[in-house]
């Protein structure tokens, strides 16, 4: 076996952002200059073996990593005091930068957190069979850390250091950072475990621990501020506590260090775990934070009786559950759900008991995880590594023992919906586990869907990626909850719909790519998501003749007036609209020719489809019975047609048979036939004889053109179906083993050689390109790193998914040799 040149950071630190990025650290040893170089890496978790490493440029090891709340920014802090912010260069989720940092020189940072911006969404479980998304997920009132002028959130982020120090740095929006550095108590004292924890009321609560057991585990109210330009930090004592397991006589040397201290959740500081162990074995317990009544004496009751809630009240920490003597614990992993238990007891309601958030995952030393309830401690699933069986008994415990240190994880992350767990094991390895949304019990098959979707609508309201939820999905489930998901979206108002419209479409399309009898219908879905942003785009040129119109806008009018007209001549409907709203400049209306051209194209390729509209394996099916589609193509192709008229060369082109044949009245009126036979939703009729003999002489009279479809992923997801083990390595792609593509779906599989194609600004790039490419980490869709337009219209249109793709996936850089 060839030499590493890899050794694992001593602490390994790992975090999982809501996007579905991972970053973790590890050290690279350099053989001639004897020192370590800090690296930091980052994986998306559909192409994990595509690592992005970075030199952090960390003097000493890596101690904190923490992604902020959008998941697009990275804090990395280190044993020197020294903090860095990565961020997205040009939003490539394989392209990061330092762009500004902090530090306290010379003071290790224990803890760091991104400052609260004030957005809390409570996950109500015992009301997932709720209509309406607003009882499911509702917004809870908390307050940002601190507030910019107009109450807007100001971005920062909080350290703790090893002497007792807390550090502010503040994110002014000209680009500079405040910083300012407090101690937390008069007498400042090591601190060799902290977490940071945010309340309601915009303050910040910091736990410390100096590791003795014997020792009260500390805790400080911060508050921070901004005067005269320059970041003021207060800190104020609040009550600490001592572990229960230091008071109880029979354990009372048994565990003499803590070793895990961590608030339940980054927005509980009224909940923090504590873990303390020995060289063998460790106990974890839970606390609570309550407000009590203090017991007044009767001699002062008779003085001055307490009357109603006059009562005097102190807040005080009271244990909530306490574990048995478990394995030495070498990490913990907190959930990230947001869930509302509606009381801090432990009485959980029955059938949410297995809720995938509910539980925080122990990494044991002999390389055991367990998933444990984390108000009771309870266990709630159990998983071994696969370098360790459960033992068998006590003679294979002690050979096990004796035969050296076992492989444990020693940084672990739960994803965002607890479905998935990331670890980097004592050999700086990084592993994978999924976790069962029924926590390893029988559940009956509607229960476990139920629990998807409500995840897969959570990360629909949040706008979190919900690769994690995938991972769940069996192929007989895809139907399922692809029309579950549709009708529970039908029952939002029209407002949240349309917020979500697009989401909805994206979140169908990754489903459907898990099963072979849906994948044809994965280009549909990203046709109409390409379809909303060209409508979008090309209603948003329009422009009211007077300025001061009270009325709706052009696009609003010409929406309802091409759904009111139902006339099957474009010319009668373009005559009740007002022209001179779609007066744009000459050079604006030739930069859209690609987007009209592939207007005109997909609507000549659904209407020749139309004959054999039997086969639901062919691309664009689900269109011919898509009235909200079909009217979408009918209103662009009403704005092409005045359009036209202004700038003949901006028309889509289509090779006809005949010269004197108007091609677009011809397909206007077959569109329109086709449209008001599934208009309405609930009263859906056949197209008629007369229609589809029109559509089966298309061919005939124009040639249809081949449609550029999307390329199937080579993503991970669909290989992990299996339930097998999947080995993967780092910079080497797996062979697409796994999901078979479907026979009948090679026709739309473009074969290598043949000439590449922007699917965004729909601009052939030959077949081998020579710009450099950016690809969807979702869909696959490729598009061109820069702009070669300078219009604003087309600008426009890249702006739309400049950040994004259309389906909400992260964009990478792609090898200029793509294939």
């Amino acid at each position: 076996k060839p030499k590493s040149n890899h050794c694992p950071s001593i602490p390994l630190v790992c975090a999982w952002s809501c996007r579905n990025l991972i970053a973790f650290t590890t050290d690279l040893k350099n053989e001639e200059e004897k020192d370590l170089t800090h690296m930091v890496h980052i994986i998306d978790t559909e192409h994990p073996w595509d690592v992005y490493s970075v030199n952090s440029g960390h003097a000493e090891i890596i101690t904190c990593l923490e992604w902020d709340q959008s998941g697009s920014r990275l804090l990395s802090a280190d044993a020197d005091g020294h903090i860095k912010c990565w961020s997205m260069t040009d939003h490539l989720a394989n392209s990061w930068e330092n762009t500004v940092g902090s530090m306290v020189e010379g003071d290790p940072v224990v803890a760091l957190s991104w400052l609260h911006n004030g957005v809390k969404l409570a996950l109500h479980v015992e009301k997932s069979g709720a209509s309406n998304f607003g009882e499911k997920f509702s917004r809870v009132k908390f307050s940002p850390s601190l507030t910019l002028f107009g109450g807007k959130p100001m971005e920062g982020w909080i350290a703790v250091t090893i002497s007792g120090l807390v550090t502010v740095s503040l994110l002014k929006p000209n680009g500079q950072v405040l910083t300012s550095t407090e101690s937390l108590c008069r007498l400042r004292c090591r601190v060799a475990l902290a977490d940071v924890a945010f309340t309601g009321g915009g303050n910040i609560v910091v736990a410390t621990s100096d590791g003795s057991s014997t020792s009260p585990v500390q805790f400080y109210k911060v508050c921070v501020s901004v005067v005269n330009e320059k970041c003021k930090i207060d800190t104020e004592i609040l009550p600490s506590l001592f572990m229960r397991c230091t008071t109880d006589p029979a354990r009372k040397d048994k565990y003499p260090a803590i070793t895990h201290l961590k608030f339940l959740a980054r927005d509980m500081s009224e909940q923090v775990l504590l873990c303390a162990s020995n060289q063998n074995s460790s106990i974890v317990e839970c606390w609570s934070l309550r407000k009590e009544g203090l017991p007044v004496n009767n001699i002062f009751q008779q003085i001055s009786p307490v009357v109603g809630d006059k009562q005097p009240m102190i807040l005080k920490w009271r244990i909530l559950s306490a574990t048995n003597d478990l394995d030495r614990v070498s990490a913990v992993a907190l959930p990230k759900l947001p869930i509302s238990l509606t009381n801090t007891d432990l009485k959980v309601a029955n059938d949410t008991k297995f809720f995938p958030g509910l539980g925080l995952a122990l990494a044991f030393h002999d390389g055991s995880v367990h998933i444990v309830h984390r108000l009771s401690l309870q266990m709630m699933a159990v998983f071994y590594g696969s370098s360790s069986q459960r033992p068998v008994d006590e003679q294979t415990i002690k050979r096990q023992r004796t035969a050296g240190p076992l492989v444990h994880f020693k940084a672990m992350q739960l994803s965002w919906t607890s479905l998935a767990l990331a670890g980097i094991d004592s050999h700086g390895k990084l592993s994978m586990l999924r976790i069962s949304p029924s926590m390893g019990h029988v559940l009956d098959m509607n229960m476990s869907l139920r629990h998807l979707l409500f995840l897969l609508e959570y990360c629909m309201v949040t706008g979190y990626d919900w690769w994690d939820i995938l991972l769940h999905v069996q192929p007989n489930m895809v139907q399922n909850l692809v029309e579950k998901l549709h009708e529970e979206y039908m029952r939002q108002n029209a407002a949240l719909q349309q917020v979500l419209s697009t989401r909805i479409v994206a979140m169908k399309a990754s489903l459907c790519k898990l099963s072979s009898s849906t994948i044809a219908r994965v280009c549909d879905y990203h046709a109409k998501l390409f379809l909303i942003a060209i409508s979008c785009t090309l209603k948003s040129l329009l422009r009211p003749h007077f300025l001061n119109t009270p009325d709706k806008s052009p696009g609003d009018r010409l929406t309802e007036i091409c759904s009111k007209i139902t006339d099957i001549d474009i010319d009668k409907v373009m005559i009740n609209l007002k022209t001179e709203e779609f007066v744009l400049e000459m050079t604006t209306l030739q930069s859209l020719q690609q987007l009209i051209q592939w207007v005109g194209d997909f609507v000549l390729y659904l209407l020749a489809s139309l004959p054999n509209q039997g086969s639901p394996v062919r691309p664009g099916h689900s269109f011919l019975r898509d009235g909200a589609s079909l009217g979408m193509f009918r209103e662009l192709m009403v704005v092409i047609r005045i359009w036209g008229l202004l700038k003949p060369s901006c028309l889509p082109v289509y090779t006809a048979t005949s010269d004197t044949q108007d091609s677009m009245s011809l397909l206007f009126r077959l569109l329109t036939k086709l449209w008001l036979c599934c208009r309405e939703e609930n009263h859906i009729t056949e197209p008629d004889d007369t229609l589809i003999d029109e559509c089966c002489l298309l061919p005939s009279q124009l040639l249809i053109p081949n449609i550029d479809w999307l390329p199937i992923n080579d993503g991970i997801i669909s290989k992990l179906q299996n339930k097998q083990l999947v080995r993967l390595q780092f910079g080497k792609a797996p062979g697409l083993v796994g999901h078979t593509v479907s026979s009948q779906f090679d026709a739309f599989v473009r074969a290598p050689g043949q000439p590449k194609i922007d699917h965004l600004r729909r601009l052939h790039l030959g077949a081998y390109p020579t710009e450099e490419c950016k690809s969807c980490t979702r869909c696959g869709c490729v598009t061109m790193l820069k702009s070669p337009n300078k219009v604003t219209a087309v600008k426009q249109w890249e702006q739309r998914w400049i950040k994004n793709c259309l389906c909400g996936g992260l964009w990478r850089r792609m090898p200029l040799s793509y294939s």
